[in-house]
């Protein structure tokens, strides 16, 4: 027994999920939306795919205020730019919004709508080019199959006999389109895994050499260095701390490659969180410096030893910890933390001039950078990682961020 075929339906949807989630890669973190046209000569259009959004409302909301702008566009038939003004699309389409028309021949299926964080670069307007392409075969081929599909069960009636001809024409078209569907593919995935392979291989190379000068300014510092002035003494421990910040980054893009590639373990022993906490306040003293800062803990009692990776959870405090400082000119940082029903749930909250709420849903978002934040990508993925949550307390104006990760007591 043979089976089943699958939903042609269901490919399309996940092909065109697939295509906007590249595109919005593709355009350095931006965001993308997929309309297909309107039927039998319709002009209005249907939202079908969307990704780059915090939440599914969001991309409704977004889809339908950009209809009537896209289905203007598409009678240009080429690459246009729109006005997006009154459509909450954020920093992430501070570089623009366009709309590229899916064509294939002279049948139009619909538009790829693409909100850039930055002008886009030659590389990225090429590698959407690339992608309008694929989710327009995908189109087309639906069609064709569809189309084939109505004629093969019409010409099992004697009077549509005549009809084989265009039956074949059909099926020969859609095997060529299966061998582009084939193509495109393999092309786009083989240059996702350049680029992934390409930040794996730059932060591994980098780390070596930068090791050995951190362990050089160290041995300089450390040894029989009577015959350096003060201010040499000054700028070496300034290339270390530097050294030592580089490093930190290195270490947490490979670590975000991992977890990407489901190759990141977890690594669970006994943690003293007050101790941790009291290493992630000694490790930012850099990024106070001279300013009138002081930081707070408020722990819920009972607090016990915890079962939990110490590696990860000291990378999530210290990064959330010295984006507080280095945001925060006085004040007040504060570190709340309280274990319940087996997890772990911490918050960082801060006097500082917080994230406006449009820029809060990208907050988290590789390599975002806000006018007045930087994005925090690997404090999202390492709390999910470990069966976590997380969100920036808007109540607060994202001046708080609260991370939930999973914690057994240990004795």
């Amino acid at each position: 027994m043979s089976a089943p075929a699958a939903d042609p339906s269901a490919a399309l949807a996940q092909a065109l999920r697939t295509g906007a989630t590249r595109a919005a890669r593709a355009s350095g973190g931006g965001v993308a939306l997929v309309y297909a046209a309107g039927e039998n000569g319709s002009e209005a259009v249907r939202l079908r795919a969307a990704a780059g959004f915090a939440a599914p409302e969001h991309a409704r909301s977004a889809g339908a205020s950009l209809a009537p702008r896209v289905v203007e566009a598409m009678r240009a038939a080429g690459v246009s730019e729109i006005e997006v003004d009154g459509v909450a699309l954020g920093a992430r389409a501070a570089g623009g919004v366009r709309v590229h028309p899916l064509l294939v021949g002279s049948q139009l299926h619909g538009a790829l709508v693409v909100g850039s964080p930055a002008v886009p670069t030659a590389e990225q307007t090429e590698r959407v080019a690339e992608i309008v392409e694929a989710i327009a075969i995908r189109f087309d081929h639906a069609r064709l199959a569809r189309e084939c599909s109505e004629l093969a069960a019409k010409g099992a009636a004697p009077e549509a006999a005549g009809q084989s001809e265009e039956v074949l024409r059909l099926s020969e078209a859609l095997f060529a389109q299966d061998i582009e569907l084939l193509r495109s593919t393999e092309k786009l995935g083989k240059i996702e895994r350049l680029k992934n392979d390409f930040i794996e291989k730059m932060s591994r190379e980098l780390r070596t050499p930068l090791n050995s000068i951190i362990e050089a300014i160290i041995s300089v510092l450390t040894g029989e260095n009577d015959s350096l002035s003060e201010g040499a003494k000054t700028a070496l421990r300034s290339a270390l701390d530097e050294g030592a910040a580089f490093l930190r980054t290195l270490q947490n893009i490979l670590d975000l490659w991992k977890i990407k590639q489901g190759e990141l373990p977890v690594e669970c022993q006994a943690v003293n969180f007050r101790e941790l906490v009291d290493e992630a306040i000694f490790s930012i003293q850099d990024s106070i410096g001279t300013k009138p800062l002081h930081i707070e803990t408020e722990l819920v009692e009972p607090f016990p030893r915890l079962r939990t990776d110490l590696t990860k959870l000291n990378q999530i405090l210290f990064l959330l910890l010295d984006n507080a400082a280095k945001f925060t000119p006085e004040g007040r940082i504060l570190i709340r933390g309280r274990v319940s029903e087996g997890k772990l749930w911490v918050a960082v909250e801060d006097e500082g001039i917080g994230i406006c709420h449009d820029d809060q849903q990208f907050v988290f978002d590789e390599f975002f950078h806000a006018a007045r934040r930087r994005g925090v990508a690997p404090e999202r993925h390492r709390p999910r990682h470990d069966g976590g949550v997380h969100d920036p307390a808007r109540e607060l104006n994202a001046r708080a961020f609260r991370a939930q990760s999973s914690a057994s007591s240990s004795g």
